[in-house]
């Protein structure tokens, strides 16, 4: 279901495209509005999922659809030897590529442009793979799934933050008001791309969640 929804609903563009096309609009904001929408929430979930990865003492680490990598940036209480980001938004790895410098991370951390759906590497590569919020825009979920099994060696890790709805009142309620009436007019004012925060909303609709996920 999640592979109808896509950003640009005039448009005849393909949803990877469309998606591209927004983060390429929203980058120059995404940081600001990721940690300003979530009240910081977000932060703390990246740190609980390098936790869980941090066990099994990761010395190469892929994170897909990393953005402006701030997961990437996250797995480095690993000690990892590498970690490599890709994304298929070049302006969200120019602003990756900044912070990584702006930080000097150039040496341990490199980013590239690359599709979830054909990973640039080879079998068995990497001990642990992440994923922040980007399953969810994958064209195809079961294609980049298997790739990222394809390229994750065995008895790798991958760990995979994604959004998801509430079930009881009154969380419920007050999160569907959000996402549905102040979130999208946040994100329009800020990053001046109408249809990003309310692609967000549906898209998390659409996506299946919780135990549908897993199976």
């Amino acid at each position: 279901m999640s592979e109808t929804v896509k950003p640009y609903k005039e448009s005849t563009a393909s949803k990877k495209e469309q998606v591209a096309q927004m983060f390429d609009n929203i980058s120059h904001r995404y940081d600001f509005l990721n940690h300003f929408l979530s009240l910081g929430i977000d932060n703390i979930w990246r740190k609980k999922a390098v936790k869980l990865i941090r066990v099994s003492n990761p010395k190469k680490i892929l994170d897909v659809a990393t953005g402006t990598a701030d997961f990437a940036i996250e797995t480095l209480s690993c000690k990892p030897e590498n970690v490599i980001g890709v994304d298929i938004s070049e302006g969200m790895l120019e602003k990756g590529r900044q912070k990584i410098k702006r930080k000097k991370l150039d040496d341990v951390i490199q980013l590239k442009y690359g599709d979830s759906e054909n990973l640039p590497f080879e079998d068995d590569t990497f001990d642990a793979i992440i994923v922040g919020f980007g399953v969810r825009n994958f064209e195809n979920l079961q294609l980049g799934l298997n790739e990222m099994r394809r390229v994750l060696k065995k008895g790798g890790q991958v760990a995979i933050l994604e959004l998801s709805k509430p079930k009881k009142f009154p969380i419920k309620h007050l999160y569907l008001f959000y996402f549905k009436f102040i979130l999208p007019v946040i994100g329009r004012l800020f990053s001046k791309d109408s249809s990003a925060y309310t692609y967000l909303p549906d898209s998390v609709n659409a996506f299946p969640e919780g135990d549908k996920f897993i199976s």
